[in-house]
């Protein structure tokens, strides 16, 4: 599914453009966290009217989704606010390789445990060995 492939890559180029952009934002304003704030809100926005696309069922769900799982917004609103605040103090590279590294590791939790309903794929060593190359691949751009 090359599509699939193809709107994730958008997205991953998409996290350092975010992060650099909203810690310029930062910067202009001399406040990082109204910029986070900026930042979610214009993605409600966005969302928002995407969603709107998807008919009004799915509203009605709202109501008797499994509520632990809104804590996924409290997720999206630290990571906004601590890339906003730290990436012009720690650089973009640097805070995104740790983004990089978090998101490796949780995710290989996520599927070998098939967490929230995810499709389960267990972490052989070959899985293993592939994660570690690609921390070690992140790790080495940011070698001076």
């Amino acid at each position: 599914m090359p599509i699939y492939a193809i709107t994730m890559l958008a997205a991953g180029i998409g996290i350092p453009v975010l992060a650099a952009m909203n810690a310029a934002l930062g910067r202009s304003l001399g406040a990082p966290m109204l910029a986070g704030v900026v930042l979610i809100a214009v993605g409600l926005l966005t969302a928002s009217l995407v969603a709107m696309t998807q008919g009004p069922s799915a509203l009605v769900k709202l109501a008797t989704a499994p509520k632990h799982l809104f804590f996924a917004g409290v997720l999206l609103a630290f990571y906004v606010l601590s890339i906003t605040a730290i990436a012009p103090k720690f650089g973009v590279g640097n805070a995104i390789f740790f983004v990089l590294i978090g998101q490796l590791i949780s995710a290989a939790v996520i599927d070998h445990f098939g967490l929230f309903g995810a499709q389960q794929i267990p972490l052989t060593w070959t899985r293993l060995s592939g994660l570690l190359l690609m921390a070690t691949g992140v790790l080495l751009t940011q070698k001076a």
